[in-house]
């Protein structure tokens, strides 16, 4: 797992590291405050961001992620309010850090199963469209039954739905004049990813987004999802 920090901490202070990580994504905490039990806070701060830039904590999720059943899918998205301290990325690169009349914003946009257990997450700038993400986060999957709200009603995203055997339970915007429709009992389980979306935002490092980048950002996303499934 460790790509290069046992070098710098040695095995003796593994389980401080990752409890240190952990700490600091739980609580919300800056990186500065970490207690002196868990080791100096430079280290878990390097280690952390050591792992996200390799693709550690992706792996992990994935790994965990690849067992799921998925015979259904459950997509949404969640805005957060990114704290002014995440607006200091280097110029030029892309960290999902949108600016509107509410201020600096993210949006997290998930995949979940039947048991309201995270698949996929991607991460963008808070203005970007629910149904453009949508077929990113379905891409790889199984063919499954997948559920939505009105904002995924895109002729394409069924399209690819169908083309991929699986089918698509998302109605239809109300001003359309043919409407699509849709079993009542298969929509209902979109509160699955509803009440996915409140569990999450416990967490307070997801809560409000710190980090300047977002690939550090959405590995804390991914590991507390992780942490979720535990306590489901």
């Amino acid at each position: 797992m460790d790509p290069g920090a046992t070098s710098v901490v040695g095995p003796a202070l593994g389980s401080a590291l990752i409890n240190g990580i952990f700490y600091i994504l739980r609580t919300g905490s800056p990186s500065r405050d970490l207690p002196e039990r868990y080791g100096p806070y430079t280290i878990a701060y390097n280690g952390y961001n050591r792992w996200a830039k390799a693709g550690v904590w992706l792996r992990v999720f994935e790994a965990l992620a690849s067992a799921s059943p998925q015979s259904m899918q459950l997509i949404d998205s969640s805005i957060i309010r990114a704290h002014q301290h995440a607006a200091g990325g280097k110029k030029g690169a892309r960290h999902a850090i949108g600016r509107s009349r509410g201020g600096l914003t993210s949006k997290i946009h998930v995949v979940v199963d039947e048991n309201r257990l995270p698949v996929r997450v991607a991460l963008t700038s808070g203005q970007a469209s629910d149904k453009a993400a949508a077929p990113g986060l379905l891409e790889g999957l199984p063919a499954s039954t997948v559920v939505a709200d009105r904002g995924y009603d895109w002729q394409h995203l069924i399209d690819l739905v169908g083309q991929r055997g699986g089918q698509a339970h998302i109605p239809t915007q109300r001003d359309r004049k043919v409407q699509r429709s849709v079993d009542p009992e298969i929509y209902r389980q979109r509160n699955l990813v509803e009440r996915f979306f409140c569990k999450l935002k416990h967490f307070h490092r997801v809560a409000t987004r710190y980090d300047k980048l977002a690939r550090n950002f959405l590995a804390a996303a991914r590991l507390w999802m992780r942490v979720y499934e535990t306590t489901t």
